[in-house]
């Protein structure tokens, strides 16, 4: 049987660790924003609940100065063979782990982070030939939650961080517009007459669009190939990153996630995708936009199908011209996809 708390114990170790190197790299305001919901998370305060200003201060305080003092640690062995196995081998962990109802997550990140989490297991399932895990109650994390991420060929699921994420957008949607495409998404799921409900039925839709999107991603590893990964590996520089994850986003998201949302007239996980298109992936896909509006004033799926449609083939030729712009000169591979992603974005727009 595992030694469950100290097993919690040593993950929540490497996640201290890892936060230590990485965590004070995001912007003051990213930082704080998260730390506030780490702190929530860790002190189980229920979503909503005014936090308290002091407490929080001295935590905040107090973990930056844990963090000074584990900076240059290892990553600690997990302690469920004699010898140990490594954090990383997140396989090995789990052969241990989810015959006893557990799931373990490990890997890297946006820009190199290491992830760790330990969960509860609620299901595991198996989609188009990939194993699905999805977790529960997190026994540990740490600082960022990624929702959902393909780890060693396996998608795993944090509904405790979908959750927590929809709250968040909820809670900030309060101080915006009302009528958005992020309005229209709490309005179909009924927050105003049932927030609980609408919350359950929100992260439930929510997460089943997550899967798609990961299994998007793995057609798109297989159309892509490992002249992708091994650019992606090698990426020094963030806009560069961004650009790249931001394309292959696009594709994995018009071979799958939204043409099955359109089959299946998701109506709210369709506002909600919109909602999120921003920043870099928005400035890329300025047509499916447009193809919404179209859609809100009309109820024609057409257009959505048809930007769809025209956009699988897009964004699969544009994935291949970074991959061959990259490797056509790695030793200056970022400066060339940085001149792509800062002047040359129109070549990349339907």
């Amino acid at each position: 049987m595992v030694d469950l708390s100290a097993l919690i114990d040593t993950v929540q170790k490497n996640c201290t660790i890892a936060d230590a190197r990485h965590a004070r790299d995001m912007t003051m305001c990213t930082f704080l924003l998260e730390m506030r919901e780490y702190y929530r998370w860790e002190m189980e305060i229920p979503y909503g609940a005014r936090l308290p200003k002091d407490e929080l201060g001295d935590w905040l305080n107090a973990r930056e100065s844990l963090w000074d003092t584990v900076e240059e640690e290892d990553f600690a062995l997990l302690p469920l063979t004699e010898s140990g196995i490594d954090p990383f081998e997140a396989n090995d962990v789990n052969r241990a782990l989810i015959p006893q109802g557990l799931v373990y997550s490990s890997g890297l990140g946006h820009f190199r982070k290491p992830h760790f989490v330990l969960a509860e297991l609620k299901r595991a399932e198996v989609r188009e030939g990939v194993q699905v895990l999805v977790a529960g109650c997190e026994y540990a994390r740490d600082l960022i939650a990624p929702p959902a991420a393909m780890r060693d060929g396996a998608i795993f699921l944090r509904m405790d961080a979908v959750r927590r994420l929809l709250w968040n957008k909820y809670e900030e949607w309060q101080w915006k517009e009302k009528d958005t495409a992020l309005g229209r998404a709490f309005a179909h799921y009924d927050f105003e007459r049932d927030i609980e409900r609408g919350l359950d039925r929100m992260t439930e839709a929510e997460s089943e669009a997550m899967i798609l999107h990961e299994i998007g991603e793995a057609r798109a590893e297989s159309l892509l190939g490992e002249d992708w990964n091994a650019m992606l590996g090698q990426l020094s520089s963030r806009h560069a990153e961004l650009l790249v994850r931001a394309v292959r986003d696009h594709l994995a998201d018009c071979l799958v996630t939204l043409p099955t949302l359109l089959e299946r007239e998701a109506i709210g996980s369709l506002h909600f995708y919109l909602a999120n298109l921003s920043g870099l992936r928005r400035a890329l896909f300025p047509a499916l936009p447009q193809a919404y509006e179209a859609w809100l004033d009309n109820r024609d799926t057409a257009t959505l199908a048809q930007t769809m449609a025209a956009a699988e083939a897009h964004w699969l030729s544009a994935a291949r011209r970074l991959t061959s712009t990259y490797h056509h000169d790695p030793a200056h591979g970022d400066a060339q996809l940085n001149t792509l992603a800062g002047g040359d974005l129109a070549s990349l727009k339907l």
